[in-house]
């Protein structure tokens, strides 16, 4: 288990998540004056919801986004054609 000081963890904090996610460190100490204050671990996995894209090809955009404009204006003022 290694432990750094704060200012060292500030610094290198992209490196010390590294260390935890390939395994090289199990957990990371933080100390503040000399006395640990918290601890840098890697989260077990989980399984997260649907991502952005997972209607990538299931809508046809546009070739112009303006072509119906009067028709959505109309429709905010409640008036349908």
């Amino acid at each position: 288990m290694q432990c750094v000081n704060m200012l060292e963890a500030k610094t290198t904090l992209s490196k010390l998540i590294e260390s935890i996610e390939s395994g090289k460190e199990d957990e990371i100490l933080i100390a503040r004056h000399g006395r640990p204050v918290a601890r840098l671990l890697h989260l077990p996995s989980f399984v997260t919801g649907k991502r952005i894209g997972v209607a990538s090809g299931k809508f046809k955009v546009p070739d112009s986004i303006d072509d119906d404009n009067e028709t959505i204006g109309k429709m905010f003022e409640g008036l349908h054609s």
